[in-house]
């Protein structure tokens, strides 16, 4: 993988694009570019199709700051089929999970969960709850301990507000979280787009537990959104 670099273990930049490193040879979860590196196969992260994804290429910060660690403990709200889910599992979990980490998925669609079982079934290290993200403390049973990172991708009004809440309950001091806030699903309100993420970012920033650290502006990749990233203090 000429002129590309590590932005962790089993993630890697290719000019405009990212690649994780498969850990499940041979088989494309979402009909994505496979490809060799000597005893590696890489599989092309569609930013297009994954918030996290275009987080990372956008992000100001080192992106590499951003991911999980291998072996964390991750929170992933709005699992949807599980796209975005395997490429973090490549890289958190890898090959048979011989990382040891753990990614509890959550997801309120059965017929997404349907799919997304599946997928689980051949990346240990994955657990899919079928359940409301609105209600954190109902997932506290599937983890092992707090996590160290947590995602949150709803489509639902509010969004700030359960963010806050999810961070408080699941994650642990020094964690990182992140939040693609989605315009299109909030109230609409006086001042479009920019006045819903900045209303989200006013909210976070004054929560007592977060140290906001960067917002995100997904244009081109994802329209109406907008990534806030925080660490939990």
């Amino acid at each position: 993988m000429a002129r590309s670099h590590s932005i962790g273990w089993g993630i890697r930049r290719e000019g405009g694009s990212l690649w994780t490193r498969n850990a499940v040879r041979g088989v494309s979860v979402a009909g994505e570019r496979r490809k060799r590196d000597g005893r590696n196969e890489w599989r092309r992260w569609d930013a297009r199709r994954s918030k996290v994804a275009a987080t990372l290429l956008r992000c100001t910060s080192d992106p590499s700051e951003l991911i999980p660690s291998t072996g964390a403990n991750c929170v992933y709200l709005g699992a949807s089929s599980g796209t975005t889910v395997s490429h973090l599992h490549d890289h958190v979990c890898g090959a048979g999970n011989h990382h040891g980490g753990q990614i509890v998925a959550i997801d309120i669609s059965p017929r997404m969960m349907r799919d997304f079982i599946s997928l689980s079934e051949k990346r240990p290290g994955i657990v899919p709850i079928l359940g409301n993200a609105r209600t954190p403390h109902s997932i506290i049973p599937y983890l092992r301990s707090r996590a160290q990172w947590l995602f949150q991708d709803l489509s639902m009004t509010d969004q700030a507000t359960a963010f806050i809440e999810a961070t408080r309950v699941l994650l642990e001091s020094q964690g990182m979280g992140m939040i693609a806030i989605k315009a299109a699903s909030e109230r609409w309100t006086e001042g479009g787009d920019e006045a819903l993420f900045s209303d989200a970012e006013s909210k976070i920033r004054h929560s007592e537990h977060l140290e906001l650290i960067e917002r995100i502006d997904l244009s081109g990749l994802e329209e109406q959104h907008s990534v806030i990233v925080v660490r939990r203090l």
